[in-house]
């Protein structure tokens, strides 16, 4: 019979451990849908600059950030502390704020361009919207995830 070992609610993951458990296994789908939507606008005509310099920015900086904060997490550098599922907490929960902005703005922008003529663009935006959409559920749903481990640490 094998025995398997489970993770103490009140611990954070270390090395393949973030594979496994549950708000950490948001990781790699986070960087998947937030790269999607990177790419997605990057690829489109930036016509009014401020709204999707704004959603470039969240794409951006959330990609790079969680990047870290998964190898931060995977090398074990964080030493189990309170502090650290604090800061996994308020990260997450500052990524979703900052995707559901780009989300509206981002719909408000490809709504406003729906007459504009140009359909590729227009379903390319289409598509950046609902992975901005996606990546503020997947960060709100490890936001949760990270509070609950954290009011347990």
């Amino acid at each position: 019979m094998a025995a398997t070992t489970a993770q103490p609610m009140g611990s954070l993951p270390s090395g393949k451990g973030i594979c496994t458990t549950a708000p950490d296994v948001f990781y790699i789908p986070e960087l998947v849908f937030g790269g999607l939507v990177w790419i997605l606008v990057a690829t489109t005509h930036v016509d009014p600059m401020n709204p999707l310099a704004w959603v470039m920015f969240v794409s951006v900086f959330c990609f790079v950030m969680t990047f870290l904060w998964l190898i931060i997490f995977a090398a074990g550098c964080h030493k189990n502390s309170s502090g650290w599922a604090a800061a996994d907490f308020a990260y997450h929960f500052l990524a979703a704020i900052f995707y559901l902005s780009a989300g509206v703005a981002l719909a408000t922008i490809t709504f406003q361009k729906k007459t504009a003529g140009n359909l590729k663009i227009y379903k390319i935006d289409i598509a950046a919207v609902v992975f901005a959409y996606l990546s503020f559920l997947l960060y709100f749903i490890h936001a949760i995830l990270s509070s609950i481990r954290w009011k347990h640490f």
